[in-house]
């Protein structure tokens, strides 16, 4: 999976947690927002390790 389609669905959560949370849901907001930071930080790991093989490829 590519890192800029997880980093779009993390913002769709953040969307939805917003959302969510501006019409009183706040159970499904709180979900939305776990999601978002869950797929955020997957992101951001895979990111780190992909720059990491790419600079030892160069090496």
């Amino acid at each position: 999976m590519n890192v800029s389609n997880l980093l779009h669905w993390a913002i769709i959560f953040l969307v939805v947690a917003i959302i969510a949370a501006l019409l009183g849901f706040g159970g499904v907001a709180g979900t939305a927002m776990a999601g978002a930071k869950i797929v955020f930080w997957v992101a951001v790991v895979l990111a780190i390790i992909s720059f990491l093989v790419g600079f030892a490829r160069r090496a």
